[in-house]
């Protein structure tokens, strides 16, 4: 029964429409119904601008972390089910949300905000790739993408160093989500008409 109410919290949580709501609250605008249509912070950046961008990532980073660390707390401690799959049921709940008709994100915050609940250390590193890659792309999709598969040589690293082969099977899996969320991007990357970010 506690393996069933976690994974339901997890998922309930990593639900939670941060861009929807942000929107909706503050600018009185449907996220959905302007640029890309996701929800993601990209799109929160590019309709509603950087305030608006920041306060959706840092949200859907601490969703994922949020339930890792629920996973960690007393009262879930002794429940036979490893934290990163509690934190990977966050991020399915953020790509399909039960509260915004199962539309969501692509999975990229979130999927960092696991890793800062489980790994601080690998966390970093990513955010530093992420900044990097942005830096010299441009292109958000490309460089979450490229965050992806650094994300999982950081897995090994961390694998060979502590022995935790649960991270890299997880980042792995995480990435998959990302290069299937990212889809549409990639063909409009393959066709040269893959939107840049303006303010870097």
């Amino acid at each position: 029964m506690e393996i069933i109410l976690l994974l339901v919290l997890a998922y309930l949580i990593g639900s939670l429409p941060s861009a929807l709501w942000i929107g909706k609250l503050f600018y009185k605008t449907d996220i959905r119904e302007h640029g890309s249509g996701n929800m993601g912070a990209t799109n929160t950046f590019r309709v509603l601008g950087k305030k608006a961008g920041i306060a959706v990532t840092v949200f859907d980073i601490l969703k994922g972390t949020a339930a890792v660390l629920l996973a960690f707390s007393p009262y879930f401690a002794n429940t036979p089910i490893h934290p990163l799959v509690v934190g990977v049921v966050a991020v399915i709940g953020h790509m399909f949300p039960v509260f915004a008709k199962f539309k969501g994100g692509k999975a990229v915050a979130t999927s960092g905000g696991v890793l800062l609940g489980y790994s601080w250390p690998i966390f970093v590193l990513v955010v530093l790739t992420f900044l990097l890659a942005l830096k010299i792309t441009k292109m958000v999709s490309l460089t979450s993408m490229v965050v992806a598969v650094m994300g999982a040589i950081y897995g090994i690293i961390y694998y060979f160093i502590t022995g935790d082969i649960y991270l890299e099977l997880v980042i792995v899996l995480m990435g998959a989500f990302i290069f299937y969320r990212h889809r549409a991007n990639i063909a409009r990357i393959k066709a040269g008409t893959e939107p840049k970010v303006k303010w870097l």
